[in-house]
């Protein structure tokens, strides 16, 4: 054993992942981030619905099992606003009461079971078919959700309206009913915020600072607005233990996978913003359990659903965090500030609450721009994209918005898929050496043409790939190689369909087909379809380590076949 003894580990995913020791700088960077879970924690709760208490019990339990065992070793997993408003969404579609603690933990309970399923089953690399323009509309959705969600918090007045958009509207053209006092709290945290920004060393705590200042000032001047108090009581107490309904479990199901999808999405984003310091590599399916174990047991324990928020660990990594240990200690040190100071937070106004949402409602708008111009100079499928999402998401539940999402962009991956196929014809050039050419419209008899394809033999690339194919008629003694060495391992049966039918053709005509540089698993369904046999003898030519090989092989073969036909109807 070396001195010192064995560092310690945490078995998790079949793997070692290290735990380490704490550094200083991770004990201020818990302590900060600590701090910064009370009102964005309370806030995020409360735009949504639930009672604050909550949301701040999310900062405690959560990120403690979260940090011990995620791969990303600075990612702290807590309540975040996207994550709030899908789970308010469920709860109410289901017809459950967001305040019944019951509810809450079994919708927690179930989104940490669809996590641990969805890692245990690595299913990591479906959130690479969410596409950024769906991600971006959506993202776009929630921060105006979050805006319109506290114009009554901070301003007294909450506008009507069926979505998002017209309760804006009329928010703005409604200015005359907005109440002085609430209005004038929420300005005057928002100007705080802003002055403590200014301040390098305060940025990560300049909400921190905006809801204690203003606090304090609202209570010694003694100016009459609702408290958190007015709302529920926050006991100076760890959070208890917490029962699931498990009656509503089969109600939450379908809507838990909605919020499990919405977090997972959005922690696939801390991972390549906050690489870890040790140099070490992420895991999304690592990450997936450490939220799910998360969520298992901060549901057990009064907390809201949780995921990986890039907000807390941008807090984190800016405060200084070296080692999973800084999530650790940002949720002991919020349990010991609720229990030591619990009772304070009961004095927090509402309209300073609605003026920290504001705020980041507006930091979330305003950090979209770039991916908001980058996707409407990208195409208008992605444009389009982007803006139904965005519109779903104002109109619709959130669980609703997120499937169509999802839906909306398999449909942007399949049109781009299928825009990516062709062929492109290859012929030897004077040295000898294979370049590409013009496709011909017509298979020229007694030649060899050579076609390479590119594409993932999605169904939907049929027509295209109908269309590139080069007509059979009149193509006597002529063979068709046709490259297949970047096909799939199992391609759509209505593209195998026409390679039979193509083969039947060109071979009525007197030519034949040849697939060069098949894959070992591609070659075993052609032979399960009948297709080899289709083919007849020097029909598959193998791919080998050697890229143009097959081609080589499949190119000489040919015009030996040729050859020999040629000889035979000469005699």
């Amino acid at each position: 054993m070396k001195r010192g003894g064995l560092r310690p580990r945490a078995v998790w995913g079949g793997r070692l992942a290290r735990v380490g020791r704490p550094t200083k700088a991770d004990a201020t960077a818990g302590a900060v981030t600590g701090l910064f879970s009370i009102p964005e924690g309370m806030a995020y709760a409360s735009i949504a619905g639930f009672n604050p208490v909550a949301g701040l019990y999310a900062g405690v339990v959560p990120p403690i099992l979260g940090s011990l065992t995620a791969p990303t070793v600075l990612m702290i997993t807590t309540l975040t606003s996207a994550i709030a408003l899908t789970g308010q969404s469920v709860l109410k579609d289901a017809g459950l009461d967001p305040h019944a603690g019951g509810n809450v933990a079994a919708l927690t309970v179930l989104v940490g079971a669809v996590m641990l399923l969805m890692g245990a089953l690595r299913l990591g690399a479906a959130l690479s078919f969410v596409s950024n323009a769906v991600m971006t509309g959506f993202a776009t959705g929630i921060a105006l959700q979050i805006i319109t969600g506290v114009f009554g918090d901070a301003t007294g007045y909450r506008p009507p309206g069926h979505n998002k958009l017209l309760q804006l509207w009329n928010w703005l053209t409604g200015i005359g009913n907005w109440q002085l006092a609430p209005t004038l709290v929420a300005v005057v945290t928002i100007g705080v915020w802003a002055l403590a920004r200014l301040v390098r060393r305060l940025r990560a705590v300049a909400l921190l600072i905006a809801m204690v200042v203003v606090s304090a000032g609202v209570a010694i001047l003694g100016t009459d607005v609702e408290l958190v108090r007015d709302i529920a009581r926050i006991p100076a107490a760890l959070p208890g233990f917490s029962a699931p309904a498990w009656s509503a479990m089969p109600q939450l199901l379908g809507g838990a996978v909605a919020v499990a999808l919405v977090a997972l999405a959005q922690a696939a984003s801390v991972a390549p913003s906050v690489p870890n310091p040790d140099g070490t590599r992420s895991r999304v399916n690592g990450d997936f359990v450490s939220q799910g174990v998360a969520n298992l047991g901060g549901g057990l324990f009064q907390a809201l659903p949780s995921g990986g928020s890039l907000s807390r660990t941008g807090v984190a990594a800016s405060a200084g965090a070296r080692t999973r240990w800084a999530g650790v200690i940002s949720g002991v040190f919020l349990a010991v500030v609720v229990l030591a100071f619990g009772t304070l937070a009961e004095r927090i106004p509402m309209p300073v609450i609605g003026g920290l949402i504001l705020i980041v409602g507006g930091e979330l708008l305003w950090g979209k721009r770039a991916d908001i111009s980058l996707v409407l100079h990208t195409s208008v499928l992605s444009t389009a994209a982007m803006a139904v999402t965005f519109a779903v998401t104002t109109q619709l539940p959130l669980q609703q918005a997120i499937v169509i999402g999802a839906v909306l962009s398999l449909l942007l991956y399949c049109v781009q898929a299928a825009r990516r196929t062709g062929l492109v014809a290859l012929s030897r050039d004077r040295r000898g050496d294979w370049a590409t050419t013009g496709t011909p419209a017509v298979l020229p008899p007694g030649q060899v043409t050579v076609l390479n394809y590119e594409g993932s033999s999605l169904f939907a690339e049929l027509p295209r790939l109908e269309a590139a194919l080069p007509r059979v008629e009149g193509a006597r003694d002529a063979v068709l190689i046709l490259v297949v060495r970047a096909a799939p391992d199992v391609p759509s049966s209505a593209i195998l369909k026409r390679l039979r039918h193509y083969a039947a053709s060109l071979r009525a005509q007197g030519g034949r087909l040849v697939l060069a540089g098949v894959q070992p698993s591609f070659a075993a369904l052609l032979e399960r379809t009948g297709i080899t046999e289709q083919l007849g003898d020097g029909g598959i030519v193998p791919a080998e380590p050697a890229l143009l090989a097959p081609l080589d092989r499949a190119d000489a073969e040919a015009r030996a076949w040729i050859a020999a036909r040629t000889a035979a109807d000469r005699e």
